[in-house]
């Protein structure tokens, strides 16, 4: 069986920081699937071609090819039944709660604490790209987006939640790891690959949380390559 994960990489191609494709590098990890990975840029939109689709993550499962990281997981489930991801019905719903909640919530806060650090974790031939895309789609200058103050006290407040839930369960999802915490989490690796920032401090509950999630599926978080650890990020 042949099965392929194109995701993004950065300056190089071991620094791989979508919080898209972790959320799905995570599902894979979970079902106890091995994937091939091929890193990919944000101006190789020719490589993506075949499957009709212009962003990452795209996996390609023998003869499926599927796109989005939300659609992933739910392929995942059905093609691969055991060990749930977002299950069915009102647990289906659910999940895509948590999805909005981490792109709508905490990704803007997020960015603006981290812009600048991204921008030069990206590939030097993806930068103009990068930035003409996101002022388009911010309506400002990324100098003028980041704001680390303002970003973290958005982040303080959008993280209540997940402080409230985590206070309870080890894991979003109860006393196990599932898709609900994969959502969330991958906002966290896009941080923590991509930037130096400390989002959270060592006493908040959430912090003990990110820590269960870097060692999960043996340190798959914890041991990814990060902008700190290349020479000169």
């Amino acid at each position: 069986m042949t099965r392929v994960l194109y995701e993004l990489s950065g300056i190089e191609e071991g620094l791989l920081f979508s919080p898209f494709c972790w959320r799905v590098r995570y599902a894979l990890a979970h079902k106890g699937l091995e994937v091939e990975t091929r890193p990919w840029r944000f101006t190789e939109k020719e490589a993506l071609a075949f499957a009709r689709y212009d962003k990452v993550p795209v996996l390609v499962d023998d003869d499926e090819v599927i796109t989005d990281s939300y659609e992933i997981m739910r392929y995942l489930d059905r093609r691969y039944p055991e060990a749930p991801l977002l299950g069915e019905g009102m647990a289906e719903t659910r999940g895509h709660f948590f999805k909005h909640y981490a792109e709508r919530a905490l990704a803007p806060a997020m960015i603006r604490i981290i812009i600048m650090d991204l921008l030069n974790a990206i590939h030097p031939d993806d930068r103009s790209y990068f930035r003409e895309s996101r002022e388009k789609r911010f309506g400002c200058t990324l100098e003028e987006l980041h704001s680390p103050s303002r970003g973290a006290s958005q982040l303080t407040a959008a993280l209540e939640p997940l402080r409230g839930q985590l206070m309870e369960s080890k894991f979003l999802d109860g006393q196990a790891p599932a898709g609900a915490d994969y959502l969330v989490f991958g906002n966290f690796m896009w941080a923590r690959c991509a930037s130096g920032a400390d989002l959270v401090s060592d006493s908040d509950p959430v912090h003990a949380w990110l820590e269960r999630m870097l060692d999960l599926h043996g340190g798959l978080g914890r041991n990814a390559r990060r902008i700190i650890d290349i020479e000169g990020g």
